[in-house]
């Protein structure tokens, strides 16, 4: 089951800037226990990657245009750059990869 009936829902949004000056925003899955984190990833094109348990975006920093894409229409040739997290004392933070490692996505 990826929820769980007695955790609280949290309702994530992703709120991109671009270098051009545009912007957008964007809900993302939400973390309904255990399904926060979102690891980033530089793609090819200027597209960036957040990729959370059960769900992709890319964005594309040219335009700042968000889409929702299936895991496998991905490409595979990323370079991980850092995921958004809880820290220690569940307060949701930005981690660099110089920072942590990537993790992987626990199977549920």
């Amino acid at each position: 089951m990826a929820t769980d009936p007695f955790l609280q829902r949290f309702n994530l949004t992703l709120n991109v800037k671009g270098a051009s000056g545009c912007s957008s925003s964007t809900e993302l899955f939400p973390d309904t226990g255990y399904a926060g984190r979102r690891n980033i990833y530089q793609a090819s094109k200027g597209r960036v990657y957040v990729v959370g348990q059960y769900d992709a975006r890319v964005v594309d920093t040219q335009n700042c245009q968000t889409s929702l894409r299936e895991f496998r229409h991905l490409d595979r040739d990323v370079i991980f750059i850092g995921s958004f997290d809880q820290d220690e004392e569940k307060r949701w933070k930005y981690f660099s990869a110089a920072q942590r490692q990537e993790l992987p996505f626990e199977k549920r």
